[in-house]
This record gives C-alpha cells, structure tokens and sequence, in this order.
C-alpha cells in the first residue's frame, strides 16, 4: 500500500509522528477512493496520542495555518490542494446506571470498530517499519471488492450510536455503485435498518437533508430510495412520498404504483441532464421528487373512467411547503421553484390536445426562466411499460415544444414585463393606490397573453385607456 502514501505530505506526517513518538494512520475515505482508484483531496489522519500536537507540529513544518477544534479533539490543515484533518484515537464506554455515552482516547483497533461502515474502516500505516502497512480488521477491502456496506461491529450498536449512520449506508451504496457494479447493504445491516429507522425522528432535519441532497445529486438516487421504502426510513423522513406506493384494485381496476413512476421519472430526469450534458440541478431532482406527491391524497374511484387523482399537481404543490418545513430546507428561491415546478408539471402535456398561442404563452408567462426545467421534468413523466406508448406521447410533446419556440421568438413572453406600471396609470388618471390599477394591468396582461394585443406600448396603452373608460376612469386635462 506504499503507493497510496508516497506523496510529500505523508512523508511529512511520518517525520512528525516518530519525532513525537506516537502512531499515525490514514484512515476512511482516502484509503477507500485509493482502492478504486478514485482520486481524494480529503484526507483524514487518526493519531494514538493527540491528533492537535501532531497538526501543530506539521503545519510549523510546512509552514501552514492550523485550524484547531479543542472541543472535539480535531485539528485541520491544508496542504497543496488537499484538506487534512487530524484525530486522536477514541474508544465509546458507557455509565452502567446513565447508559450515558462516553468518548475516551483509544487505539486504532478501537477507533475502527466505532466507525460506521467496513469499506471506510480501512488504515494505511503512516509511522515506524509497517509504514503504507493495510491494517484491516472488520474486511473493508473484501466488502469492497464484493460490493458491499457492512457495519464493522453489530449494526444495532452502529446505529444505536448515530441513526444517521443508516442514510450514510444509504448514501454510500448509491455514491459508489457503478453502471458495471451496484453496491448493495448487507442483510443483517438492512435488517438493522429496519428495526432502528424510527429512531431518525431523534436527528435533525439538516442532517437528514444534508444525507437526502448527497443521495439526488448521486448516479443512482431511485436506487437509494427503493432501499429506504423497502426498510421504512422513507416513512419517516419523508411519509408523503412513502404513501405513494399504495396500490389500491376496486371492481378489477387497479392504477399505476405512483412510487415506482416517481423513481423512473427522477431517473429520467438524470438521464435528459446527461444527454444535453447538463450539471445535474438539486432542486430540479427535489421537483422531480415530489411532483406526484398530491396523489395520495386525491385519489378517487370513480365506477365509469375508473382511478382519478383530480388537481393532484395543485394540491401536491401545497405540500411541498410543509416537506420543505419538515426537513429544514430553503424557504426562499428553492422552495418557489419547486412548488411552481410540481403546481404546473401537467401543463405541457396538456396542450398536446390543442397547441394554441394563447395556452403556449400563459404556460411561458407561468413558468418564466424555469420553462426548459419544467419541459424536462414533463418529458421525464412520460412513463409506460408499452414503449411504443411512450414514443407517441414524446412525440406529440416534441409539437408542443416546437409551438413553444416559434411563440417565445415572436412575443418574447418568457421574461414577461408588463407594458404598463401601476405608476403610469396612477400619474395619467390621478388616482392613488388601489383595485382599478391592478384591474387595468391585469386586464392587459390577459390581453397581450390571449393574443388580442401585440407586447408593445402603444397597443397596450390604447387597449388600457379603453378599459379605464369602461369602468368610469378619465385621463387627468
């Protein structure tokens, strides 16, 4: 393993670790990603002895700035590029009456089987004659060439010490799963999962967010979902989406599982992002996420057409608030974005029927800058197991997006801005703020948005001086 540890700095730790007569070892992450030859700039030291004095001692040799964090016993320093953070070695006891938790200095051995999963428990030697020495206790490398997450210790224990730990298995299977390989859980560490997933009611919402954005923006986030349904943590975290996979039968018909539809849809989604080499967009994932969510809450049965989920996308975009209040999200830009995204998901295809100008440009006006994700998202929920009911229904929304560019290049409707300002109107009629101005501006803003008026002053003005005489406004002599 010399060659994993051949670089400047590691020489560097080693020099520092024999001066100061403790052990030192890379640990976690950069140990793993070197197996599979990934490339890691983080870099995580675990010393037996004071992880601080051996950062101190390293960045006065290179003459870098320490960052020292004495509450938790940790020091970081970067270096070239790369950000390393030094640890002492902890052991976990216990009061026998509190059954309080305790972390204590400890050894390797002990700092390994604290830690989450064996494919990040593995240590390269970075001091004395086994130096770039594998010390691998708990397998780590035999589960990761099997492809497997496994707790090093038993998994309630693991998860007894953090529940998180459960969306980290999560999040780790679908950030290291290939197109060739897809890493799965063990079955007693699933088994685990099960038992301890209400437990995640006890972590805070910015913890559990911060594992669910590392899962949408990972290669195979329908994956890592399926994994949390099947084990209830979907349940728990996010129960709006987990309801979906009810499938109800009355009088012989059934309706499609609404949750497998949102795991193809989020997955096609990623794939329309790579075909048009697009950086996959988190909250465009999140829309894509949630955009049925109303489903199970208006699903009705109805004996002549059969299941309906009538104003589904409306409804459904009211919950997106209080998803986004559950788990600590942005309630700014975000949350508008989605909750406009999952509000008018149904629209495009809508139009398929009848591609009108009228409808093309409120559609336009509605969605403004996010009408190209909008249109990904609505190709994305074109979903059938008949592929040639797929192709058709492509098809025809390919006419509608053609209808959208030719009206989009002769009215400019996307960054709509109305020709008239409620200024204007209160200066030319000399009247303060109230209903009429906003009656008027409306007024020739459906004007303009049904055709009935070109987007241009002039037209717009006239039109709105009409309507100001019908209601009993005169422009000031």
């Amino acid at each position: 393993m010399k060659e994993f540890v051949s670089g400047e700095i590691f020489g560097i730790i080693r020099s520092c670790s024999e001066s100061l007569g403790v052990r030192s070892y890379v640990v976690g992450g950069y140990v793993r990603d070197s197996f599979l030859g990934l490339e890691s700039k983080d870099i995580d030291v675990v010393v037996e002895g004071s992880g601080i004095a051996l950062a101190e001692a390293v960045g006065k040799r290179i003459h870098a700035r320490v960052s020292v964090f004495r509450t938790y016993g940790t020091a970081m320093l970067r270096f070239k590029g790369m950000e390393i953070e030094f640890v002492g070695a902890r052991k976990t006891s216990y009061k026998h009456i509190a059954g309080e938790q305790i972390i204590e200095d400890g050894t390797l051995y002990e700092d390994q089987q604290r830690r989450d999963f064996t494919v990040n428990d593995m240590a390269i030697s970075l001091t004395g004659e086994d130096f770039g020495t594998l010390i691998d206790p708990f397998g780590g490398i035999r589960d990761l060439n099997a492809g497997i997450i496994r707790t090093p210790v038993d998994p309630d224990t693991t998860f007894g010490d953090d529940p998180l730990r459960m969306l980290r298995a999560v999040r780790f299977a679908v950030k290291l799963s290939t197109p060739e390989r897809k890493f799965s859980i063990a079955p007693d560490t699933l088994e685990a999962m099960g038992r301890a997933a209400e437990t995640l009611k006890s972590v805070a919402g910015e913890r559990i967010l911060e594992e669910l954005n590392k899962i949408l923006l990972s290669p195979f986030p329908a994956m890592g979902l399926r994994i949390m349904q099947d084990t209830g943590i979907l349940m728990q975290i996010l129960p709006q989406l987990s309801r979906l996979e009810t499938v109800e039968v009355q009088d012989g018909k059934g309706h499609k599982d609404n949750f497998a539809h949102t795991l193809e849809v989020l997955e096609n989604v990623i794939h329309f992002e790579k075909e048009a080499s697009l950086e996959p967009k988190l909250y465009l994932h999140w829309a894509a996420l949630l955009h049925d969510i109303g489903k199970s809450v208006t699903k009705r049965f109805d004996p002549a057409v059969g299941w309906t989920f009538h104003g589904h996308e409306a409804v459904g975009a009211k919950m997106v608030d209080k998803v986004f209040r559950s788990l600590k999200m942005p309630l700014g830009e975000e949350l508008k974005y989605v909750r406009k995204l999952v509000s008018l998901h149904m629209r495009p295809i809508a139009l398929v029927d009848e591609v009108t100008d009228s409808a093309v440009r409120r559609l336009l006006f509605e969605a403004g800058e996010d009408i190209d994700d909008l249109m990904i998202l609505c190709n994305a929920d074109i979903t059938s197991k008949n592929p040639r009911k797929v192709l058709m229904h492509r098809a025809n929304f390919e006419k509608v997006k053609v209808k959208m560019t030719e009206v989009e290049k002769k009215d400019e409707i996307r960054n709509f801005k109305n020709p008239i300002d409620g200024n204007y109107i209160m200066e030319l009629f000399g009247i303060e703020p109230g209903k009429d101005i906003s009656v008027l501006k409306n007024a020739v803003k459906d004007a303009i948005l049904d055709g009935v008026i070109p987007n241009e002053f002039s037209a717009a003005d006239a039109f709105m001086r009409e309507k100001a005489a019908s209601i009993g406004l005169k422009p000031v002599e």
